[in-house]
């Protein structure tokens, strides 16, 4: 079994169709994650980032934090948003405009250009339902959501930029085998009374010619100016280079946490 962050119908679900059928949905991220925790699932799915409006905030603090699981595989896919009606919908019927947050933030041009109240709904799936039977009401979401609900797409890609993608991670107790094509992503803090703490612990990357491929802070959620570091670098947990690299970061870290050892999607 297959969990992910539902309804059916949002790009969460999208995703998780690309690892097969059997699927149930959840309605929040740490709600997936723990349906893997207490193996009533043995893989989950939620988004981690947008390559618009940027990283999925609770995904990643419930990684550091909270769970102990792994990333398993990673999965993007483009980000299409379409203007979603009732059957025989014209556009000068709408009025309000629903959908999640990200959704309405990545067509603000679009919507701009609209003379109408914007509403803010859990998932695009959700937003789907709230304007069934009523011709003054839009969502916007995937085409996914069309067929579910017997709506149609009045307007295609309305998204403001053409490169919108949604980075998604399978969860898992365990890593993923090696493929010779993997990437491991780890969190680390700080000792922040000392300077050039960071540049030392990248420096480790660069003497042992290790590409990172993302980096970013996040709050400790422990005071103000302690920071979380999640890293993304090309190589695997089982590569002995890679353990003597992580070995050396937790000789100079007061936290590390291994995200996982992982396939490039």
């Amino acid at each position: 079994m297959i969990s992910f962050l539902g309804p059916k119908g949002t790009f969460t679900h999208e995703a998780a169709n690309m690892l097969g059928d059997d699927l149930i949905p959840y309605c929040t991220i740490p709600a997936v994650m723990e349906s893997v925790v207490n193996d009533e699932c043995s893989l989950g799915v939620v988004p981690i980032e947008n390559s618009i409006e940027g990283p999925v905030g609770i995904t990643l603090d419930s990684l550091a934090h909270k769970y102990d699981l792994k990333i398993y595989k990673e999965i993007i896919i483009p980000i299409n948003q379409n203007l979603i009606v009732n059957p025989g919908t014209k556009k000068e019927d709408i009025e309000e405009v629903y959908s999640h947050a990200q959704a309405l933030a990545q067509c603000r041009d679009f919507l701009n250009g609209m003379d109408v109240h914007l509403h803010y709904a859990v998932s695009t799936a959700r937003a789907a339902k709230d304007i069934i039977g009523d011709k003054s009401k839009a969502a916007i979401g995937n085409k996914k959501i069309v067929e579910l609900y017997d709506l149609e797409v009045l307007e295609a890609s309305i998204q403001d930029m053409d490169n919108n993608e949604t980075r998604f991670v399978v969860l898992s107790k365990d890593n993923h085998e090696m493929t010779g094509r993997d990437k491991t992503s780890i969190i680390f803090s700080i000792y922040e009374d000392k300077p050039g703490q960071l540049y030392k612990i990248l420096g480790i990357f660069e003497k042992n010619n290790i590409n990172l491929t993302k980096i970013e802070s996040r709050p400790s959620k422990k005071g103000l100016g302690k920071y979380l570091f999640f890293v993304d670098f090309n190589g695997h947990i089982g590569e002995e280079s890679i353990q003597n690299i992580l070995k050396e970061i937790e000789e100079n870290t007061y936290f590390l946490k291994v995200l996982g050892s992982y396939p490039e999607f």
